[in-house]
Order: structure tokens, then C-alpha cells, then sequence
């Protein structure tokens, strides 16, 4: 399917005609004109605004993953330790890709249809003493939200052991509450393809004074280095041309956000995601994680039903013009997601989706 006519897959979601309009412009280059950089700046304040952060706002073209590697490269090297909070595949991943440079990674693991305990995370650390602490906010494979009291908690133990609070906050800000800042949050990581409703062409990290002076000292160099990023746009400088109609396209998202308000925003995600799962209920469907609390405003995930395989009842529904997410590692074949994020979090699409759940199940 080049085209979903019912696109529910969790990122990337659908591009909503007003933001794909930036690409409609023939930008001059991002490395010489001024106007560029003034669009630099102000996409800076607008995601200090999204993410309740004084913290400085670096923006980079490429997917999210390549912030998650800069997050580690600029602030560990070979022996340094890392203590990865876990309660699912992205969590695990944060020690599989610290591990590739040498970094001693340590999973202070939790089953993937819970959230971590904080009380286990203090325990783990004591003893093991990192230098770095990641976290994931929305586990998307699992439509887990780590609830921010425990977030905060998790950040004030990296505080309290003198560790870098590092967390991917890719699939949840926008569409669900954050305050980087309360939470302790020295490196946080966000996507343009999810709640942004961008293609997957920008990485935005916001870093804090404590990650700089770590990150300084490090000194690492490679393309994910954020430290040659720090002065932009003051220096009227970036470290390679950036995509100007993707920066655009990010202001036009940002500003679509603080229209409508972000708690109107992560209101209309939660209400979409509670018609997602009490439609699901209804029609017999179970939920993945353990707990309705801590289910994610951004992201549903279900069982696959009983009677059908993955791949059957993906078919069965992309017959019918809809298309939803399939999932990973342990969770592979067993457990199917529904994306209600960004232009995603709408009731009509929601609903109609939905309805094609059921008209399947009720076809088998």
C-alpha cells in the first residue's frame, strides 16, 4: 500500500496538507541567508515551549535514532557506564547501542506491559553508580506511557547518583504532558514523524548546562556531534546544510500546536485514545499493558485475536483500506498497534478505523 486510505501505523503518521506545503517553497541555501537562521530560532523557542525547558534546543536533520546515538556518543566513551531503564524494546536498546562503543551497559529491566518502579531504579544505581541514565517516556511497541511522577522520581535519582538524565521522548510530547525541566532531564529526545506529523526528516534534542559541560569534556566528533551545533544560529553557522523546507515544516507544526493549545492538544489525544480502547474492549480485544493507567494517549496496543495470525489479520484489514502497526522483537506476531498521534488523534479517523476492526472479527 504506497497510500492508506485509514492510516493508524504509530509513526510515520500522516502529513497534514498545511504542513506539507513547505515543500512547495524553493528555499535558497541554509548555509548563507539570514532568514534561515532566524527560522532556527524561532523553532528553538516554540519547542522550549513544548517541552516546559529553559534548557538550549538543538535541531538536526535525520531521523530520531540519530539523536539517541548522539545522546550516548557525546556523553559516554569505552568504560563509562550506563543503566538503562527498561520496560521495553527502545529502553533495552539504549544499552545494545552503548555496548557497540564499549560502554559498560547495565538493564534495570521491568516487563514490557508494565512501567519501571522508581524504588528499583534507586536500588540499581546505588549500587552501580553510571554515569548516564536513560529512560524511555512512551514505550511505543508496548503503548506504555511512563507516568511523569515516576519520570521525575527517575530523574531526581540520576541527580541524587550524579548521572546524566537521558530520555526519548520521541512518541509522547506533543500528545502527552511533560515538564523536561521538573523531570531533571539533561538530553531529551523528540522525532518530527510522530505527534509533529512530519516525514522523518528532524531530530530535535534539547540539552541541558550539566549534559554540556559532559558533552564538552567528551569533546566527541563524529556526524551525530552535538557540540557543533551549541552556537547555532548565533554563529550564522551549521555544521552541514541543513533541510530548510523541513525546518519550515516543523514551524508550521509547532505553531499548529500552540494554536490550538497544548493542553487542547493532549486532551484530544487522550480522549481518542480512550475511544480506541473502549472500542476495542467492546469488540473483544485486550489489551496489551497490564494497567489502563498507563496506557499512552499516542498509541494503543492490543493483542493480536486469537483466531488470527499477525499476517491475517494484517491482510484482512489492509483489504479493507487500513492499515496498522505490526511490532518487534518479543512482542512480534503477538501484539498489534494503533497509532492516534499528531493528525492522527482524530475521533472520526479513530472511529472508522475501528469499525473496520470490527467488521473484520466479526467477518472471521
Amino acid at each position: 500500500m504506497e497510500h492508506y486510505r485509514i492510516g493508524l501505523i504509530p509513526g510515520p503518521v500522516k502529513i497534514p496538507h498545511e504542513i506539507l506545503q513547505a515543500w512547495q517553497n524553493d528555499y535558497g541555501s541554509s548555509d548563507l541567508e539570514a532568514e534561515f537562521f532566524t527560522l532556527y530560532r524561532d523553532n528553538q523557542t516554540l519547542t522550549q515551549k513544548l517541552l516546559h525547558t529553559h534548557n538550549d534546543i538543538i535541531i538536526t536533520s535525520g531521523e530520531a535514532m540519530s539523536a539517541l546515538w548522539a545522546s550516548l556518543k557525546c556523553t559516554l566513551t569505552p568504560g563509562k557506564k550506563l543503566l538503562a531503564v527498561s520496560s521495553g524494546i527502545f529502553g533495552e536498546g539504549f544499552a545494545e547501542m552503548a555496548r557497540t562503543f564499549g560502554v559498560n551497559a547495565e538493564i534495570c529491566a521491568f516487563p514490557y506491559d508494565e512501567v519501571p518502579d522508581p524504588q528499583k531504579v534507586l536500588d540499581h544505581a546505588k549500587t552501580f553508580r553510571p554515569h548516564v541514565i536513560t529512560a524511555v517516556h512512551c514505550e511505543t511497541p508496548s503503548g506504555t506511557l511512563l507516568p511523569l511522577p515516576r519520570l521525575a522520581e527517575i530523574g531526581s535519582i540520576a541527580r541524587d547518583v550524579g548521572a546524566l538524565f537521558v530520555v526519548d521522548f520521541v512518541s509522547s510530547v506533543g500528545g502527552a504532558e511533560l515538564d523536561a525541566d521538573k523531570c531533571g532531564i539533561d538530553i531529551g529526545i523528540l522525532g518530527s514523524q510522530k505527534t509533529l506529523s512530519l516525514p522523518p526528516c528532524l531530530s530535535i534534542s534539547s540539552i541541558s548546562p550539566r549534559a554540556w559541560d559532559v558533552i564538552e569534556r567528551v569533546n566527541y566528533a563524529g556526524y551525530e556531534s552535538y557540540l557543533a551545533w551549541k552556537n547555532v544560529p548565533a554563529e550564522h553557522y551549521t555544521p552541514y546544510t541543513h533541510d530548510w523546507n523541513a525546518m519550515k515544516a516543523l514551524n508550521i507544526s509547532l505553531n499548529m500546536i500552540m494554536r490550538e493549545g497544548l493542553n487542547a492538544a493532549i486532551e484530544r489525544h487522550e480522549g481518542v485514545a480512550q475511544l480506541c480502547r473502549d472500542m476495542g474492549r467492546e469488540m473483544g480485544l485486550r489489551l496489551f499493558p497490564k494497567s489502563e493507567d498507563i496506557c499512552s494517549p499516542t498509541v494503543t496496543a492490543f493483542y493480536v485475536p486469537g483466531n488470527f495470525t499477525w499476517p491475517e489479520f494484517d491482510e484482512a484489514l489492509r483489504e479493507k483500506g487500513l492499515a496498522v502497526g505490526g511490532n518487534y522483537g518479543k512482542l512480534s506476531g503477538r501484539v498489534f498497534r494503533i497509532g492516534h498521534m499528531g493528525s492522527q488523534a482524530d475521533y472520526n479517523l479513530v472511529r472508522e478505523g475501528m469499525k473496520i476492526i470490527r467488521e473484520v472479527l466479526t467477518e472471521r
